[in-house]
């Protein structure tokens, strides 16, 4: 009996190794098919992630590009305002100086006036005592 069970067992050991090569090699190329389909997800994963990042980058460089070119714009328009005052603040200095002026002038006219309002009152009086002084 037991010369009965060796071939048998052997073509049974055999069949066994076989299946069990089968499985491991099938389990290998499963298990190779995956790691190359986790490696192409991993480099899609990337390249996604890389042109996410790029538009993010292109999106707030373009604001600060816009934000500089406005920036920009109002100093500019800040420098040319400040001219603008300076010009301002000279003519109205100007103006003042000559109001001053014609103030002055007028103040001097208002004086020669009461002068000449004194000076006339002080002929009356004059021309009045004249008379008075002659007749004694």
């Amino acid at each position: 009996m037991d010369g009965a069970k060796t071939p048998l067992a052997a073509g049974g050991k055999r069949e066994l190794e076989e299946a069990l090569l089968h499985i491991i090699q099938r389990h290998h190329h499963q298990s190779l098919r995956q790691s190359q389909q986790t490696e192409r997800a991993k480099k899609d994963a990337l390249r996604s992630a890389l042109r996410v990042s790029d538009l993010l980058v292109d999106t707030v460089d373009g604001g600060v590009q816009e934000l500089f070119v406005n920036e920009k714009r109002i100093e500019h328009e800040a420098r040319a305002l400040l001219t603008t005052i300076a010009r301002y603040r000279k003519q109205t200095d100007q103006w003042l100086a000559a109001t001053n002026e014609i103030n002055s002038v007028l103040k001097e006219i208002g004086d020669f006036e009461n002068w000449m309002k004194i000076m006339g009152f002080d002929c009356k009086s004059i021309n009045a005592a004249i008379p008075n002084i002659h007749r004694s």
